[in-house]
């Protein structure tokens, strides 16, 4: 499940990034990101949206002409728009624990949630193979929507729910079910396991180490 866990994280990169300015791109990999990335006509249709950008990205990956590392750095470009970090660090930690953090380290541990996050997904992006994936119709939750999608391969069929909700008039996800686990709650649990016998300033300083593969 937890191979199944970062191929999901592949769909970060289902950014909102507006492809077509008028600026020239400086950095080379700015350009072949113009060229991988796909321009959705209406970026409020959550389904279209990850559904165009999971092909995008499969494509990349795919793709035997260019570096790993620059895949990863495209990559790690689109993926920030769509999902609401400060939001998924939040509900990971949980009000309790949150309360414990001084300013700084809210500050801190933002960026370090957010970082471990991406990490995770670029150390484990080499695993997507042949996997299918199947999208149903939004569904309305109240303030939120939720997104089911199946990922298929050959000898397993692994279901998978995406939950967003609406930030500056954009959709962005702020958790993912894996086979009923959210990976919201997963960290919520391990993180006050690790509170209950670590300072706040001990925690931050585990969360600075690579995560477990």
């Amino acid at each position: 499940m937890q191979k199944y866990w970062f191929i999901i994280l592949l769909l970060l990169v289902a950014g909102q990034t507006v492809i077509g300015s008028s600026k020239v791109p400086k950095d080379p990999n700015e350009l072949l990101l113009a060229k991988w990335d796909v321009v959705i006509k209406d970026p409020n249709d959550p389904n279209k949206l990850l559904l165009a950008k999971w092909d995008a990205v499969v494509k990349l990956i795919q793709a035997k002409d260019v570096d790993q590392k620059v895949k990863e750095d495209i990559i790690d470009k689109m993926v920030s728009p769509l999902f609401d970090f400060s939001l998924m660090g939040k509900l990971a930690l949980g009000k309790t624990n949150w309360k414990k953090l001084t300013s700084s380290q809210r500050v801190k541990y933002a960026k370090l949630f957010t970082k471990r996050l991406k990490t995770s997904y670029r150390e484990k992006i080499k695993l997507f193979k042949d996997e299918k994936v199947f999208f149903k119709p939004a569904v309305h939750k109240k303030k939120s929507l939720h997104i089911p999608m199946s990922l298929i391969s050959s000898d397993k069929k692994i279901a998978i729910l995406y939950k967003l909700r609406k930030v500056e008039k954009r959709w962005k996800i702020y958790d993912v079910e894996i086979q009923g686990v959210s990976i919201i709650l997963t960290y919520r649990s391990q993180f006050n396991d690790t509170l209950k016998h670590n300072t706040v300033a001990e925690f931050i300083n585990q969360l600075k180490k690579s995560p477990t593969p």
